[in-house]
């Protein structure tokens, strides 16, 4: 009797978070499609006004020049994510872009694996066609391949020409992914490549150890890769093997969820290629070359042991939090501060047991270590890469304390914000977002500087 009624729990509160997911999802694609059309009938409507009008804007001589000179600060997005050219205008850094003379938003797979998003950056920057690797596009059952851009956006990219990186969530480990794509020379026609490409990376609400709610979607504890027969993973999954088997051209020109490289549209699999992938028999819910099981604690850990902290590069993060503890017990610090989305993540998150008759991720594991949160990620675990080895890293209080900032250390404040108070929708952060933005292009543009490291005294000159 126990064990139903705890089974009917389970499934309410699942109707319950896709019905939420799914209402978000339509509210963020409708509102794109409001604000294109919008758009659309304002331009018409100033052609049809203005036909005559010539506007002539005068432009500082050597302005083009002096922003060219700039390094690029590139926006990563996360999970679910999508960059300039997406859902229309809408912007999923909420217009920060437009703070700088000189930002890209790169559009990577909403859903595709760490690896793979971290191999399309280097693209889009450098232009070419995608390379997933040989080896690791045979293990995981995909093409090689994949979107050709046929100009870089930053093709001058090199030691002597380095960028900023500010990633959200997952988009801080593609970042540390790809800066160790280069040091480690994995581009193949690319040989010149190192760690010193990258000048900075800032990280909002970085996935760096992973996260305990891929166990509330559904994951399962025991290794983080594989899935529970029942969650809301498994709703995702279903919805976007049909979605992607469908391929309507003009939808997916909206939103894509970046696994065209598994060729899963019926042209190419047909019907029975179809209820393969629902089965779980192929696609990448299968070879578990998707984003999910690298943000269980598991995969975290497993893409950390070989991802360092380079010294010669500026590390910052945020790490946000909606929690707070009363008597001793964590909950949720607001209820109107939460979105609706994150609301009941919260909760649950914070009142997360690891299963006892499984064994724990890593020595050392407790689960009041992970109870504070912003509805995503685990605060403590936002704030620098901890596991399986602690990074060098610094709690700034007041920024005046950090100068001059070092390289090689992790700087990190704690905010109190949920996951998304920093995307998609400015008005819900006010104040706040100008100041967390304004903070980060600032210090880009005016404190971070390439310098030589120190010579250390068993290096100097006998």
């Amino acid at each position: 009797m126990i064990r139903w009624w705890v089974l009917s729990l389970q499934l309410a509160e699942l109707f319950v978070s896709s019905i939420v997911h799914m209402l978000y999802g339509l509210y963020i694609f409708s509102s794109a499609v409001a604000g294109d059309l919008s758009q659309a009938l304002n331009e018409c409507l100033f052609k049809a006004n203005n036909t005559n009008v010539v506007v002539k804007e005068d432009v500082p001589k050597g302005t083009s020049t002096n922003v060219d000179s700039l390094p690029p600060i590139v926006l990563v997005h996360g999970i679910f994510g999508f960059g300039k050219g997406r859902l229309g205008a809408l912007s999923y850094f909420a217009g920060a872009e437009k703070k700088d003379e000189r930002v890209l938003v790169p559009d990577l797979g909403s859903l595709t694996s760490i690896y793979d998003r971290a191999r399309e950056l280097f693209y889009y920057l450098k232009g070419g066609q995608v390379d997933y690797g040989e080896e690791h596009s045979k293990a995981c059952g995909h093409s090689q391949f994949g979107r050709v851009y046929e100009q870089g956006n930053y093709p001058e990219w090199d030691e002597d020409h380095p960028i900023h990186f500010v990633g959200h969530s997952a988009g801080a480990q593609v970042v540390r992914l790809l800066q160790q794509m280069l040091a480690d020379k994995a581009f193949e026609g690319y040989e010149n490549t190192s760690e010193k490409w990258v000048l900075s990376i800032t990280a909002l609400s970085g996935a760096f150890n992973g996260t305990t709610r891929t166990y509330l979607d559904g994951m399962q504890p025991e290794d983080g890769r594989t899935m529970k027969p029942i969650g809301l993973i498994q709703v995702c999954r279903i919805g976007v093997i049909i979605y992607d088997w469908f391929d309507i051209p003009w939808l997916k020109a909206y939103y894509n969820f970046g696994f065209d490289h598994f060729n899963m549209s019926w042209r190419k699999i047909g019907f029975r290629g179809l209820v393969n992938g629902l089965l779980g028999n192929s696609g990448p819910f299968s070879s578990g070359d998707w984003i999910l099981p690298d943000l269980s604690i598991q995969g975290a850990m497993q893409l950390n042991c070989h991802l360092n902290t380079f010294p010669n590069t500026y590390y910052f993060s945020y790490a946000t939090k909606r929690t707070r503890k009363i008597l001793g017990i964590t909950v949720p610090s607001s209820i109107l501060g939460i979105h609706p989305l994150l609301f009941i993540r919260v909760l649950q998150i914070s009142q997360w047991r690891h299963p006892p008759d499984v064994p724990p991720p890593y020595k050392g594991y407790r689960d009041e270590d992970w109870q504070d949160n912003d509805g995503a990620l685990n605060t403590a675990y936002m704030t620098h890469p901890r596991l399986p080895i602690e990074h060098p890293s610094c709690f700034v209080e007041n920024d005046s304390e950090c100068q001059p900032l070092q390289p090689g250390i992790w700087y990190y404040k704690i905010v109190e914000a949920d996951h998304i108070l920093f995307i998609v929708n400015r008005e819900r952060a006010g104040v706040q977002f100008d100041l967390i933005y304004d903070s980060i292009f600032e210090r880009c543009r005016k404190h971070i500087f390439r310098k030589d490291p120190p010579t250390l005294p068993n290096e100097a000159h006998q």
